[in-house]
């Protein structure tokens, strides 16, 4: 039986699905997980597009070749952790997305590597279909590959929920490494990435994340089955319970940078958000979505999935998007790296 998966996942959109499903492979395994992202080898290829985006935006380059991996793996890793699968995560720079695979797969110990298929370029790193190959007739150890597709209204509007749940979770995760970081926390930058972490939990979860569950999910699986009735009412008393646990965590956030409370407080409230958005994610990813899958109509999923477009709902635009993106990004980018990995 296999006990250490290796899922390389890459900066498309079926990332989201590739994790969801590699993370319910590993919890029927027992198996823990290491994520994994080939980077480019951007060093040796600055002769051309990436060279022109290094001189003119050196900030753009940065996010583009170093950020947004954080942001990938931190994001997977929460999934994992929200179901309890042990993980850790890795990086490494190649020109070659296979060999770097194998290689990773060989020393992190894994005994199978769990990848994704689905022949598309990624805006970093490629996983393409001709990668996949390489990595079946080389690396020497199973590999079992999910085929994936262009996902129907249906994948994209779950997989929209998935990620908020993991940017959520990621985020108290990234407090809690800089809480266990022991710094000074009351000077920048300490401070201040507290501070943007209770404003991001707050405010993604109040005007982005929420609505998508509350207004429309929920109310469409209620007209079209009362079956699940009493785990909507618990998933709203769960969602006012965390408005009041982020109250909390505010507060003593608060306190402590006004020097009358202690990192323990801010530490404690952080672990209560964090099991709380864990169990959020339990409860609605393995009942409700499931549920919804099982109930509504295509034309309910078109719909949906419409309103959480660019062009669907204004709160769910391309500009709300990209701010809380780019807080995401200055969060788990500056946060301390768990101490131990996978």
């Amino acid at each position: 039986m296999y006990r250490h998966l290796l899922v390389p996942i890459d900066g498309t959109d079926l990332s989201t699905e590739i994790c969801s499903n590699a993370v319910e492979f590993a919890r029927t395994l027992g198996a823990r997980i290491t994520f994994f992202h080939a980077q480019p080898d951007y060093a040796s290829a600055l002769d051309g597009e990436a060279e022109i985006v290094r001189l003119t935006s050196p900030a753009k380059f940065a996010y583009a070749f170093e950020g947004r991996v954080r942001e990938l793996l931190a994001k997977a890793e929460a999934a994992a952790r929200a179901f309890a699968i042990p993980c850790g995560s890795a990086t490494a720079v190649s020109d070659s997305p296979a060999r770097a695979i194998i290689a990773a797969a060989r020393e992190a110990d894994c005994d199978l590597i769990y990848m994704a298929s689905h022949g598309r370029r990624s805006n970093i790193g490629m996983m393409l279909g001709s990668q996949t190959l390489k990595v079946l007739v080389n690396a020497g150890m199973p590999v079992l590959v999910a085929a994936t597709s262009n996902p129907p209204a249906l994948s994209q509007a779950m997989d929209a929920i998935r990620d908020d749940h993991r940017s959520l979770a990621a985020a108290l995760h990234a407090l809690l490494n800089l809480l266990d970081n022991q710094g000074e926390l009351r000077e920048p930058p300490h401070a201040e990435l507290m501070r943007t972490v209770i404003h991001y939990v707050t405010t993604f979860s109040a005007t982005h994340h929420r609505p998508k569950e509350e207004e429309y999910l929920l109310p469409r699986l209620h007209e079209r089955s009362s079956r699940y009735d009493a785990e909507l009412a618990e998933l709203s008393r769960r969602h006012d319970q965390d408005c009041g646990l982020f109250d909390e965590l505010a507060t003593s956030i608060d306190r402590y940078l006004e020097g009358k409370g202690d990192p323990a407080a801010i530490r404690d409230a952080a672990s209560r958000c964090e099991r709380s958005i864990w169990e959020h994610m339990e409860r609605l990813e393995r009942v409700i979505l499931p549920a919804a899958q099982c109930h509504l109509t295509p034309e309910d999923w078109d719909w949906i999935n419409a309103a959480f477009s660019e062009d669907g709902d204004p709160r769910f635009s391309r500009s709300s998007k990209t701010e809380f993106r780019r807080i995401f990004s200055h969060i788990v980018n500056l946060a301390p790296s768990d101490a131990s990995h996978a």
